[in-house]
């Protein structure tokens, strides 16, 4: 099982080597860097031979937040034999399946993908002649399930405002926090929008809460339905509860 990422504080503020360690922390096993995405990719092709269950995401957050919430589940995915590809963003989709060629049929097949890109994921599919999805209950029934708006809000959600700015606190990053929410921009605005904006912006703040709150989000059982309904989809063993 994985360790958890949070730690108690004794209610003094971090000082800044706190705060890189828990974000080192929260990224451990990890890519990091401007060519994370691309790297975490080549690590995916690599295994893709050996797959009984391929996973399409847009990026690494869904990767990370995937395999954190697989993890929290009691999931061995590496032991199933099931690989989170993430594929550089969704107008990738098309491309990637059509590399991916025969194994498509060879392999079990799933994905996630923003509300936003859904007809990009739909077009792509029925090119690939995976299948000929015209609903988000056909794309589901494949296998492919739709976050709304994306999976920064999906867990937010989940996890609810009052346990995120607790999480932001535990992390050092609440101060941060509440000076974006005095921003004229958006100063009085959901708390729950504030959160998603501060968690996109930066590209690591983003990819360490992934982690962070789908841990939080699968260690109360509350996980965002795309995500348990895409790790359901993905099992292969159909025989597990």
């Amino acid at each position: 099982m994985m360790a958890t990422t949070r730690i108690p504080t004794d209610g003094t503020p971090m000082d800044l080597a706190q705060r890189h360690e828990l974000a080192r922390r929260a990224l451990d096993g990890y890519e990091s860097g401007p060519d994370a995405t691309t790297r975490a990719l080549t690590s995916a092709r690599a295994k893709m031979g050996d797959a009984a269950a391929l996973v399409l995401v847009e990026g690494l957050s869904d990767q990370i937040a995937l395999e954190t919430a697989a993890t929290g589940g009691g999931r061995d995915l590496e032991a199933e034999r099931v690989v989170i590809v993430p594929i550089g963003g969704a107008h990738a989709i098309g491309r990637f399946l059509t590399e991916m060629g025969p194994l498509t049929a060879q392999v079990r097949l799933a994905g996630l993908y923003d509300v936003r890109e859904e007809e990009v994921f739909r077009r792509a599919l029925v090119a690939a002649q995976i299948g000929s999805p015209r609903t988000r209950a056909d794309m589901e029934r494949l296998g492919f399930h739709v976050c709304v708006d994306d999976l920064e809000e999906e867990l937010i959600r989940a996890v609810g405002a009052a346990e995120v700015e607790a999480l932001f606190d535990s992390q050092g990053d609440l101060g941060s926090f509440l000076s974006l929410q005095n921003q004229p921009a958006w100063r009085g605005r959901e708390p729950e929008r504030q959160m998603w904006r501060f968690l996109r912006s930066g590209a690591r703040r983003n990819l360490r809460y992934a982690r962070l709150l789908a841990e939080a989000a699968a260690g109360r059982g509350a996980l965002p339905r795309p995500l348990a309904a895409l790790l359901e989809a993905a099992r292969t063993d159909r025989s597990v509860a």
